[in-house]
């Protein structure tokens, strides 16, 4: 064979190299690792080589792009010798409009489309290339090579390993297959809710220590009996004068059990049982993990400074996984209620958060937790009923008050033009006008 009929088949041989390239890459990118994962279990080989390369992906990346480049490089040049010799120097122009043409359409959009909508079928068909490449050992050398270079002439400390996926990522596949029905909704929100899980602290899923329900160490056990069934209560936090000396635990099977032995007079003091206390900033994912190991269901909440913050149950942290959990003897709470205007009523208690997700807003959430807390930061004291406070475009009304606690708001957003003039003017109605923190603090001066 001549040489020009030589250079023509190794031209060849190196598109099509280069195709088998461009479609590992993207399929190598693309291919979803619980798919992979279901192949694995179900004994596909391929499958499981391809799981191994995907522990280190830069390593196959960086042999894969090296040799990629390396075929479209040498075929161009050779193209070039090819054609020059027929048409000078406007054989080289040639051979790059040639090579343009061909790589583009046949070495990278027919191979990486293919690798685009059939990821996990095709880096199955060249999951044998690829650990080739990545054990090959001259290959490995070149390529770390080129990156030590790299990293010292860029700067900055070079290249990094992963997170290859992160939790956003994870949430927006999750939220996209919940559009396209590959999952439920349900399961969107169980996954959205696992990992705000990890992110809660007691402090926001506790009963606070206003609400507890608690009884005197002193009080007799058919006292303690009452209070008990009165609540729905089957344990219940024993206090020493208040409830920020909590000294132990009752349970109601304890006092039903002493109660029929003749002792319903005996103080609540002699069948305490400990109780657990766990910092109110303690992650509650570590927390229901103590309670799994060490077999406790209620724990108590302690603030910086060692007084009672609030309690929180087991139930409690795992409603926050699968929502709330009611049975015959819970008594329904008034919740997120949305009224013909289009404003909000919510308990004090609610979590910003989720007023941030039902209006789609940013409230800052960094010195407190509840509707309530954000509230009484703004006006920057205990609002009376009715008193309203703005924050970021959104007015909040303290609706029903118990003594110093809100327990009802209303959560409205402002009209352009009140938003305007609405913190220097009174409403037509007569009512107290709208006001900030420093304008409250102005008048009360």
């Amino acid at each position: 064979m001549s040489p020009h009929a030589v250079a023509i088949v190794a031209i060849a041989l190196l598109l099509v190299l280069s195709a088998v390239m461009a479609l590992s890459e993207t399929a190598f990118v693309r291919a979803n690792r619980i798919r992979l994962l279901t192949l694995a279990e179900e004994g596909d080989k391929r499958a499981d080589r391809v799981l191994r390369l995907l522990e280190q992906p830069e390593q196959t990346l960086n042999g894969v792009l090296l040799v990629l480049l390396a075929c479209q490089m040498v075929s161009a040049t050779l193209l070039g010798t090819v054609l020059e010799p027929a048409f000078g120097t406007a054989g080289v122009a040639v051979g790059m409009v040639i090579e343009i043409v061909v790589v583009f359409t046949f070495a990278e959009v027919a191979p990486k489309t293919f690798a685009v909508q059939h990821p996990e079928q095709a880096v199955m068909r060249v999951s044998g290339l690829l650990v080739f490449l990545t054990r090959f050992g001259p290959l490995r050398l070149l390529t770390r090579g080129f990156i030590g270079l790299a990293n010292i002439v860029l700067p900055g400390r070079g290249l990094r390993r992963g997170p290859f996926v992160t939790e956003e990522e994870i949430l927006t596949m999750a939220d996209v297959a919940a559009q396209e029905s590959s999952i439920e909704t349900e399961e969107r929100e169980l996954i959205h809710s696992i990992f705000e899980f990890g992110d809660t602290v007691v402090r926001e899923v506790m009963v606070p220590r206003p609400d507890m329900v608690a009884v005197d160490a002193d009080a007799t056990v058919d006292e303690a009996i009452r209070v008990a069934i009165a609540a729905g209560k089957s344990r219940l936090p024993a206090y020493n004068e208040t409830t920020d000396d909590i000294v132990g635990l009752v349970f109601l099977k304890d006092l039903v059990t002493r109660s029929g032995s003749g002792e319903g007079t005996e103080p609540v003091r002699t069948m305490l049982r400990p109780a657990r206390f766990v910092p109110e900033s303690k992650r509650v994912a570590e927390l229901l993990r103590e309670m799994q190991t060490e077999k406790f269901h209620m724990a108590i909440g302690i603030d910086e400074h060692g007084g009672t913050a609030g309690l929180v149950t087991m139930e409690d942290l795992l409603e926050e996984i699968v929502g709330e959990i009611t049975d015959e003897y819970d008594v329904d709470e008034p919740g997120i209620e949305r009224l013909p205007d289009g404003a909000l009523r919510v308990p004090g208690r609610t979590p910003i958060d989720e007023v941030n997700e039902l209006l789609e807003t940013e409230l800052p959430q960094e010195e407190w937790d509840t509707v309530g807390g954000l509230v009484f930061n703004a006006l920057g004291h205990v609002p009376e009923e009715g008193e309203t406070a703005r924050v970021d475009g959104l007015d909040f009304s303290a609706e029903r008050m118990q003594g110093r606690r809100i327990v009802s708001v209303r959560i409205a957003r402002v009209a352009p033009a009140r938003r305007a003039h609405g913190d220097e003017h009174q409403s037509a109605g007569g009512e107290e006008q709208l006001h900030d923190a420093p304008a409250a603090a102005e008048r009360r001066e």
